[in-house]
């Protein structure tokens, strides 16, 4: 499998790729594999976003998970840029309950190109994260993206 290793402010992520699709986005560093360049793209878009030049990614992505969770991975794609949702709004939508939907979240393989970091607790309390350094990545994140009520 195809992938890249960047320093970004969440730390070292590591980006995956089949022949066709980013796959999975991993914190810390993958060894052991070679580029290509759907992953050369993956870099230098996500290069772009941490830097705010970049607000929506235009990549392929092929997350492998259960046809509930695709369906909230699908909706958290659709929340914009500098924009939250709660677990509860998107479960409303969704037609189930926001523990569903946090388990979704934490089980997303494309983090912040699938951007869970934007559905929030309710009331806007920070909630999960699965990633990184946990709540402290979510926050980066979203204060990157000029999230108001974290600035």
């Amino acid at each position: 499998m195809n992938h890249i290793t960047l320093n970004s402010p969440v730390g070292q992520i590591s980006v995956f790729a089949d022949e066709d699709a980013i796959v999975a986005l991993e914190f810390g560093k993958a060894t052991d594999g070679q580029g290509s360049p759907l992953v050369a793209e993956a870099a230098t878009q996500l290069q772009a976003y941490f830097t705010g030049k970049l607000h929506q990614f235009d990549l392929p992505l092929a997350p492998a998970g259960t046809d509930f969770q695709r369906r909230v991975w699908n909706l958290m794609v659709e929340i914009p840029y500098g924009s939250s949702r709660s677990y509860g709004e998107l479960s409303r939508i969704l037609k189930s309950s926001p523990r569903a939907v946090g388990g979704a979240c934490a089980r997303n393989p494309i983090a912040i190109m699938i951007p869970c970091h934007r559905v929030l607790a309710a009331g806007g309390a920070i909630g999960g994260y699965s990633g990184g350094v946990g709540t402290n990545a979510k926050r980066i994140l979203l204060n990157l993206e000029g999230h108001k009520e974290l600035s």
